[in-house]
């Protein structure tokens, strides 16, 4: 499902050249569950968006259901992202103006969820996570965890073969995260996707099949 192979990243700042990330070698195959754990800056979230499409790296291959996306254009990345990706952000960047219904909807205008049944099957989402009584319901209106499962929804909308996730408990109580989390796991292995989630909690990182410490990637040089 998932090969990345030499993938390096860098900024500059000033003079100097800082790595951003530096991954040899990571494979994860079709419906498995893996936490990404490491310190603080050491790149995780940067190849979690290395992985999504949303950044290039300086070099390294890039496989995603048989699909190199580094070899893509801009415009091509950001489709295949829509139709075979779904993103839950640590922030969850749902749009306020609009109803929890809404914002899963917005979900499908980018991937291959779209269709004349896309509002039945975001209600049938909204339903699944327990929010079918909030469904009409703005951002502002709804505790971070119902937030946390309208961005999940957005996330599973399209029905994506891999579903990245950047610190998605992180503003919330560990009971209320931790029944998110399996929740969302269940109906991942229901479809059969694939998970991939950075975290900097142990207890997260034990409720999937596998650990995989980003020092450990690290490219040998």
């Amino acid at each position: 499902m998932l090969s990345l192979h030499d993938v390096r990243k860098t900024w500059r700042q000033g003079d100097h050249e800082v790595v951003a990330c530096d991954v040899g070698q990571l494979q994860i195959d079709a419906g498995e569950t893996v936490a990404l754990i490491g310190r603080s800056g050491t790149g995780k979230t940067t190849l979690l968006h290395i992985i999504a499409g949303i950044l290039r790296p300086d070099r390294g291959s890039i496989e995603i259901a048989g699909e190199r996306i580094d070899r893509m254009s801009e415009g091509a990345c950001d489709h295949f992202r829509g139709r075979h990706i779904g993103m839950v952000y640590q922030t969850f960047n749902l749009l306020q103006p609009f109803t929890a219904l809404e914002n899963v909807l917005l979900g499908a205008l980018f991937g291959r969820g779209a269709g004349g049944d896309a509002p039945d099957r975001a209600a049938a989402l909204l339903q699944r996570v327990g929010l079918g009584e909030r469904m009409h319901h703005r951002p502002s209106q709804l505790s971070v965890g119902q937030v946390q499962r309208v961005a999940i929804c957005r996330a599973l909308i399209n029905e994506p073969e891999l579903i990245l996730m950047d610190e998605p408990l992180g503003n919330q109580d560990r009971q209320t995260g931790g029944e998110v989390l399996d929740l969302l796991l269940q109906m991942a292995r229901e479809g059969n996707q694939t998970v991939l989630m950075v975290t900097h909690d142990p207890e997260s990182a034990k409720r999937m099949g596998r650990t995989v410490d980003l020092a450990t990637l690290r490219r040998v040089p």
